[in-house]
């Protein structure tokens, strides 16, 4: 008898911890004596998607040296961040999500790379730790998956955008080139192509190429031979000047373009004069003049931090601003809200906060749909002049 009275005290006093908020294991105490808890960042700062990750860790940071204390309970805690390298690979995005999951972080920022993203997605889920994508645009990442939220928008978005540009630049014969196995990549391809069709647009072309793959040469002379107007070809940012560089030596002289991944300097850079008049379909526009609100604290600071792309140069980059920073901020400071809204560390109270969450971030108002998405019906165009990306149009459907 004593036996089952020990067992049945034990379970009620595990429910009445559950009951309190289990999530006491969740927080720790500093050196100094602060209550610290964690928000764990899954970014690939290696590998193929290395150059994008770390944009959107340097976005990550900048809102936690904003915002890193929250009041949980009437007590004030210290957000610490707790990063991970995903090393743009799946298998190493599940070992990331268990280090996370280990650390018994709150909740977690990212990833660039939607393929990683997928990978961990599950992982997440079980251990019921929310996640917030920065910019993560395939469909299956909170397909699904009540815990996976993001703040950009979506490929089949995206791929209507770049195919409303085709049509409405009288482009009616496009090529597409993809990369074999790359969620991201094959994804936005083939939501670019359904677009195409439903506009009417000759897709004359379609090519895929291996992972790692450096030699293009034998594709781009087939989508040569098409004769096509226009060529997209959403890839890494590693592959992207190859693909730019090759194009150009084999005389194909349309126009190139591409999704998100391909707005990031080191591309201009190492195409070596070949990615001038390509185009891009991108997230944020920075416009310091006009910025109010988070844009203006973002672009210029508090008063104590400076502003984004000071922190940038400190950290030996390029002063302008990637887009992939500003999503990486608008996801942090999403969980930073949804934590001080919950008013808990428990992930399931955080999961439900963001989806009654709405606030105006740097790339503008955000809230989320019953999957997860963030509901957002603009992007911004934009097109490599000088050897700068220069802001065309902001396309908008709904």
């Amino acid at each position: 008898m004593k036996k089952i009275l020990a067992v049945l005290l034990a379970g009620i006093l595990a429910l009445s911890l559950v009951a309190c908020g289990g999530n006491k294991s969740q927080t720790t105490t500093s050196a100094s004596g602060e209550k610290v808890i964690k928000i764990g960042v899954f970014e690939p700062q290696t590998g193929e998607n290395g150059g994008g990750g770390i944009q959107e860790v340097y976005g990550i940071r900048f809102a936690n040296m904003i915002y890193n204390k929250v009041n949980i309970g009437g007590e004030e805690y210290k957000v610490e961040l707790f990063e991970v390298d995903n090393k743009s690979d799946k298998t190493e995005a599940v070992n990331a999500a268990q280090k996370l999951i280990a650390e018994k972080v709150v909740a977690v920022c990212g990833s660039y790379g939607s393929g990683v993203s997928i990978a961990a997605g599950e992982y997440f889920k079980e251990a019921k730790i929310p996640a917030m994508g920065c910019s993560c645009t395939n469909p299956q990442v909170t397909n699904g998956n009540e815990y996976y939220f993001r703040t950009c928008f979506l490929d089949p978005f995206q791929g209507t955008v770049m195919s409303s540009y085709c049509k409405n630049h009288g482009y009616d014969k496009v090529a597409v080139i993809t990369q074999l196995g790359d969620d991201y990549s094959e994804g936005l391809g083939n939501f670019f192509v359904k677009a195409c069709e439903k506009n009417g647009i000759n897709v004359v072309a379609q090519e895929k190429f291996q992972t790692n793959e450096q030699d293009f040469k034998a594709i781009l002379t087939n989508i040569k031979a098409a004769d096509p107007q226009f060529i997209f070809a959403p890839s890494s940012i590693a592959t992207a000047p190859l693909i730019l560089s090759q194009a150009r030596e084999l005389g194909i002289e349309c126009q190139i373009g591409a999704g998100d991944t391909w707005e990031n300097g080191t591309i201009i850079e190492n195409a070596h004069g070949a990615a001038e008049g390509a185009v891009v379909t991108t997230f944020y526009e920075a416009n310091p003049a006009t910025a109010t609100g988070e844009e203006a604290v973002f672009l210029n600071g508090n008063g104590t931090v400076k502003g984004f792309s000071d922190y940038l140069v400190s950290m030996g980059q390029p002063k302008d601003i990637p887009a992939v920073s500003a999503l990486g901020y608008d996801a942090y400071l999403a969980v930073f809200k949804a934590i001080e809204a919950a008013g808990s560390t428990d992930g399931n109270a955080i999961r439900e906060a963001l989806t009654k969450l709405s606030f105006t971030g740097v790339t503008g108002d955000i809230s989320f749909n019953a999957d997860g998405d963030a509901n957002k019906n603009a992007a911004y165009v934009k097109e490599v002049e000088n050897g700068n990306f220069v802001f065309k149009e902001l396309v908008k459907i709904n």
